[in-house]
């Protein structure tokens, strides 16, 4: 950063929206970009798994072999990296610490694995969202809408829910998704008041008390 460049007034923040498979997480991340503006900005992950009907490189995922991803791992390039479904995903370290740097509110939308790893990496500096579905035969029908998996694929899926479900009291909020836009609003909410917060800073709290 040059000298004439302003500085961020604050650090970034790494905002982790993870939910079982078909809870809508990326959908609810999109409509967060186009409520944050320029201050928000999405991690792209890497994934071994193929592209589906619609998804772009560089834009969705970054869709690597899985050799190009052991690679990547050996070099240490992951922040974090899980095995989910049968196939690799990562969070790549480079991005996270420019965007931090850079003062933005970094969205993530991975699993719960990824998003606890996330938590140990950035104690300070993350917040974790689970994104529930209003219940389990919400989920399954919303897994069978996406016309993208077989039943094998969408059996395993559903069968890693109650696991998912207990991850997710490590969480900071849990927020039903049973309606985009309004969920979408409780988890901006959040970020705000998490922004907020960290702009009193210490001295506004020990006054506070």
């Amino acid at each position: 950063m040059g000298n004439g460049e302003p500085k961020p007034s604050k650090r970034g923040l790494l905002v982790v929206i993870s939910s079982p498979s078909g809870g809508g997480k990326t959908t609810v991340v999109r409509r967060l970009l186009e409520k944050g503006g320029g201050e928000f900005t999405r991690s792209v992950s890497a994934t071994t798994r193929a592209p589906r009907p619609g998804e772009v490189n560089g834009r969705d995922y970054y869709f690597l072999s899985e050799e190009e991803f052991r690679q990547r791992i050996a070099k240490g390039d992951f922040v974090e990296f899980a095995e989910v479904h049968g196939h690799l995903y990562g969070t790549l370290r480079e991005q996270i610490g420019r965007e931090l740097r850079d003062g933005k509110v970094i969205l993530l939308a991975i699993d719960v694995q990824g998003g606890l790893s996330i938590r140990r990496a950035f104690p300070e500096d993350s917040l974790l969202i689970f994104l529930a579905p209003p219940s389990l035969e919400v989920l399954e029908q919303r897994l069978r809408g996406r016309g993208t998996d077989a039943e094998e694929e969408i059996r395993r899926r559903l069968a890693r829910v109650p696991m998912e479900m207990e991850m997710a009291s490590q969480y900071d909020r849990l927020v039903v998704n049973d309606v985009v836009e309004r969920a979408a609003e409780e988890i901006l909410q959040a970020i705000r008041a998490r922004r907020a917060k960290e702009e009193l800073g210490p001295a506004a709290q020990v006054e506070k008390g």
